[in-house]
């Protein structure tokens, strides 16, 4: 058992409770966070992304989604930390759990900063129908963590115009209207992509993701952003005042929202704002939840952020081809591994003008570690690349102006047969959804089917969403667009429009054998208008070839083959001009037309 999940129950003893949750999530509902927020992994030894950890006197749980099964089932051995594997036939989900465990006037308890307001009225209730309560001003597992790295608040900056499209007295005129028209006074902002996109700032508080930790409170007269003033630079302080922008320091936010007037009408999201402010929120002051307008916003990409992003995804698709061109070459011949060859790629684009960092960590995952769906190499568990078997590398960056997602799974030698035919099928969904045509407002889970048919067809699935949103220069993950089976965009009352940004991405894996997924990122443009309304159709960004090594045409439709070979054939034509001879003589063979 782990020593942490022992000294945790100390302290849940101590201070009376009964069953205590440790989410993943910041004060911000992010979805990455920066490592003083890791206490999920600190105390139950999980790394991945997602899960959250329900502990009792004499048992404990984590629950991940499909994505880190192998890797959960992996690194909770020994823990005393049982895998629940979220949607799974028979697995309760957390709230079934804590409502069995939580004994009969029990305490629930969690740190309220870290736990949605929705979430937190939802355990409350939980816990009242057993006559118990919640506890949630106590971080019993930071109490408990030796060494917590100290709160990010590192060097951060204005965008201009050229980059945003938008001022942000222009955004803030905007979202008046928009409280108002929603029959509130202000406006409490938490999540940092929608603060980062309304003030047109961007930082490194955490990796990958330009953001900067901060809040956000807007009213008719004021817009004060909660922030580390020193981590902008006398300039950009002067930028944000005459934008109309006051910095004060950020934990002053829950003492100002003590201090709102009664009378006064807050705008929030309580699926976005955080349990411990919304508490704070004085008698007499009146919440309007519903979703932050700078969320839709901020995914209707404008003419400007779309330029940038045409611009970025082709200097990034030049690194990724330079990456295959190497790889493909040099498998066999030089020592390389997993970590090596990401690595290799992240040089590469490090060459190219304006890379700033990675926009989520390079997975390389080499045969039988291609079918952990987000595998992340570590010393441990690196293996060397040979001349045979197929690599999954799903990769992005983060651009002066734009942010980059792309999977590519290539042969580096001989391959199976199913690998070839799992190849195809994939490869063929994620071209027939990127050719889609379909009434503007149109929903992604009506889409999705488009990318998993030629799988379903076959009795076969993957365990994941086929698409998400991506930002501008920001989150590499953003809503509310997304491509899943299940409707879970109810709550934003919103289909696809024409500047949406998101990714393709279908996939298959077999456990202990191999892994594919095939991913670009597109965007939804105007597609004509008729007597049924307007049509949107999408558009790649993502220019990078497909590995014709894995493919069994035979597999393909006609229309497959067409769109197989333009997009070949328009990869060259963008990405050749950035390559030198002799990988401009390889791609040239590569996208040759099937």
């Amino acid at each position: 058992m782990r020593r942490q999940l022992e000294k945790l129950r100390e302290k849940m003893k101590e201070a009376g409770i009964s069953a205590y949750v440790v989410p993943t999530e910041d004060y911000h509902a992010s979805e990455y966070v920066g490592d003083y927020f890791k206490c999920r992994a600190y105390v139950s030894g999980f790394t991945g992304s997602a899960g959250t950890l329900a502990v009792t006197m004499d048992k404990a749980g984590l629950w991940t989604d499909g994505r880190y099964f192998l890797q959960a089932g992996g690194q909770l051995q020994g823990s005393g930390i049982d895998l629940y594997k979220m949607g799974m036939p028979g697995v309760p989900t957390l709230d079934a759990f804590l409502k069995e465990e939580l004994p009969t006037g029990g305490v629930l308890g969690f740190d309220g900063r870290t736990v949605s307001a929705a979430q937190g009225k939802a355990w409350e209730k939980l816990a009242a129908e057993k006559n118990g309560s919640v506890k949630t001003d106590r971080d019993l597992a930071g109490e408990i963590w030796e060494d917590r790295p100290a709160l990010a608040a590192n060097p951060a900056r204005t965008l201009d115009v050229s980059y945003t499209g938008m001022s942000t007295r222009d955004k803030l005129g905007k979202l008046r209207e928009a409280i108002k028209e929603k029959g509130a006074s202000a406006h409490l902002l938490t999540s940092l992509d929608d603060i980062a996109w309304l003030f047109n700032i961007r930082g490194t508080d955490v990796a990958f993701n330009p953001v900067v930790m901060a809040y956000a409170i807007i009213t008719e007269t004021e817009a004060v952003l909660y922030a580390a003033a020193s981590a902008f630079s006398g300039e950009d302080q002067k930028t944000l005042l005459a934008q109309g922008v006051s910095i004060k320091p950020y934990f002053a936010v829950y003492e100002d929202v003590k201090a709102i007037p009664a009378g006064t009408t807050v705008l929030l999201d309580e699926e976005r704002v955080n349990d411990h402010l919304v508490r704070s929120i004085p008698q007499g002051v009146s919440i309007v939840s519903d979703v932050n307008p700078t969320t839709m916003w901020k995914a209707v990409k404008n003419e400007t952020e779309l330029a940038w992003a045409r611009r970025v995804h082709v200097r990034d698709g030049a690194a990724l081809t330079k990456f295959l061109y190497w790889i493909k070459k040099q498998a066999g011949k030089e020592a390389i591994t997993e970590i090596s060859a990401a690595d290799r790629l992240e040089a590469f684009r490090k060459e190219q003008e304006g890379f700033l960092g990675l926009s989520f960590e390079t997975i390389a995952g080499y045969e039988t570690h291609g079918a952990i769906i987000h595998y992340s190499a570590t010393p441990e568990t690196d293996i060397p690349l040979a001349a045979q078997g197929v690599l999954l590398v799903d990769s992005g960056a983060q651009y002066e102006g734009g942010t980059t997602d792309v999977t590519r799974t290539f042969a580096l030698g001989p391959v199976t047969d199913r690998e070839k035919q799992m190849f195809t099928l994939v490869l063929a969904g994620m071209l027939r959804l990127g050719a889609a045509r379909f009434p503007e407002g149109t929903g992604g889970v009506n889409l999705d089917i488009l990318a998993r048919q030629p799988l379903w067809e076959r009795g076969l699935d993957y365990r994941h969403g086929t698409g998400h949103g991506v930002g501008s220069f920001l989150n590499v993950h953003e809503g509310p667009n997304r491509l899943a089976q299940k409707d879970t965009n109810a709550r934003y009352k919103w289909g696809f429009v024409p500047g949406m940004v998101t990714s393709d991405e279908p996939g298959y894996y077999e456990d202990g054998a191999f892994g594919i997924r095939c991913e670009n990122l597109m965007v939804c443009v105007p597609d004509g208008e008729g007597d049924y309304g307007k049509f949107c159709r999408f558009e790649f960004l993502t220019w990078a070839p497909f590995d014709p090594d894995l493919l069994d045409v035979s597999l393909f439709t006609e229309r497959d083959k067409e769109l197989y070979n333009a997009y070949q054939a328009e990869v060259y034509e963008k990405i050749a001009p950035l390559l030198d001879e002799e990988e401009r003589a390889w791609l040239r063979e590569v996208t040759k037309a099937v």
